[in-house]
């Protein structure tokens, strides 16, 4: 009978240096869908103006979507045996993203700032996508499903412009 010894490496058919970047690739996105999320909340709370229940309700839907993918990045992450960092005060540090202004938001405004806050995450996450797409596909596919939504949704809201 043969012994089967697991191993305590999280993915053996990666190589070690591979899942690092992998890793690295994924916390960004990670970073960028966390940010996401909480200025889609920000916006959610403070909106005003006459597409107030439009806009509203279209942001709740974006929030879930970036939470759900925030969710299956990060797992991806520690599945390779990477940790992750999701917590406030790293997002605000590493995010690059446009932040929305404080109080009251012009639905107008809204749609005008989440139009560039969602183009610069796809092209965040795009070059995130390229980098994990070189080492491992199936975290490429998995990045390649988030930004096709997130694209999907800079379409929707760019259409409402003014």
């Amino acid at each position: 009978m043969t012994e089967h010894i697991l191993s305590q490496d999280h993915h053996p058919t990666l190589r070690h240096p591979d899942r690092q970047a992998i890793g690295a690739a994924l916390q960004s996105a990670l970073v960028v869908l966390t940010d996401l999320a909480l200025a889609g909340k920000h916006a959610h709370w403070n909106i005003t103006g006459p597409h107030f229940h439009t806009l509203h309700r279209q942001l709740d839907e974006m929030v879930d979507a970036w939470r759900d993918a925030g969710d299956a990045v990060a797992e991806r992450a520690v599945a390779l045996g990477h940790p992750v960092d999701g917590r406030a005060a790293l997002v605000a540090r590493r995010s690059e993203l446009p932040q929305l202004g404080d109080g009251p938001l012009r639905d107008h405004e809204v749609v005008a700032a989440l139009t560039g806050i969602l183009t610069e995450a796809v092209a965040q996450l795009r070059r995130d996508m390229d980098h994990a797409d070189a080492l491992d596909v199936v975290t490429g596919d998995l990045l390649h499903t988030v930004v096709g939504t997130l694209e999907q949704q800079l379409w929707m809201v760019r259409v409402q412009a003014d």
